[in-house]
């Protein structure tokens, strides 16, 4: 194969003999690829730049036996500023983490890149409430893996009109009776119930366009987690 032109963004690095780097990087239509950068740890690389974890860019290279080798990178956005905050980064390496879980090579990852990218903007670009950008993260990774809740009427009795309580069993909504009936299911309020409501539904650049106040976002922290925690194995 010939020398090919992607986007990708470094999810992984790790240094691989004196001065080159193996690399985990995820691409729109390739999904998750190893790739080795020769020399790119040398001072004066033009790969020194574009090799780094969280950097978006445009790579040439070509596929070995194993591994994709980059020849050259234009970086696009590095996201400088996860690196000068140290509750950014330490939010953004745990989402990284469930990207790398996540994901597989040779699949269409578009929509989770998307994702990705938007979330890493927010956290660097926003002063937006980390937990608030982490519940937000969990929930959407879970509707785009197949796993989004039922939000528009009562997972039971299918009523509409007095929900109460999200069951993490049953995969959504409940009413006030039969969520009393679920002893696992949890309180929500209403604006909480929007907020999940808009997080499924929101289109991709907007998804991080609200916020919410300590009682709600404590709500939803608690749904999200539980919920993650629910369906992704490996956490």
């Amino acid at each position: 194969m010939g020398t090919i032109k992607m986007s990708g963004i470094i999810i992984s690095e790790s240094n691989l003999g004196d001065y080159d780097k193996m690399l985990t990087m995820l691409t729109p239509g390739l999904g998750k690829i190893s790739c080795v950068a020769k020399g790119a740890r040398r001072p004066k690389s033009a790969l020194l730049a574009g090799t780094q974890l969280f950097c978006f860019g445009e790579y040439l290279m070509y596929k070995g036996a194993n591994t994709y080798n980059i020849n050259s990178c234009e970086t696009i956005e590095v996201f400088y500023n996860l690196r000068t905050d140290l509750d950014k980064l330490n939010t953004a390496i745990e989402i990284t983490k469930i990207i790398r879980n996540v994901t597989d090579e040779n699949e269409n990852c578009y929509r989770i890149l998307q994702l990705y990218l938007n979330t890493l903007y927010t956290l660097s670009e926003t002063d937006k409430n980390l937990e608030l950008v982490d519940s937000i993260f969990k929930l959407k990774i879970l509707c785009l893996l197949g796993f989004a809740p039922r939000i528009n009427e009562c997972v039971n009795c299918k009523d509409k009109e007095n929900i109460k309580y999200f069951s993490i069993k049953d995969n959504g909504f409940k009413c006030e009776n039969c969520g009393k009936l679920d002893k696992g299911a949890i309180s929500v309020s209403e604006s909480t119930i929007s907020a999940i409501k808009y997080i499924v539904l929101a289109p991709p650049k907007k998804l991080y366009s609200f916020n919410l106040k300590d009682e709600s976002l404590e709500e939803l922290k608690m749904i999200t987690k539980l919920y993650f925690e629910e369906k992704i194995s490996f956490m």
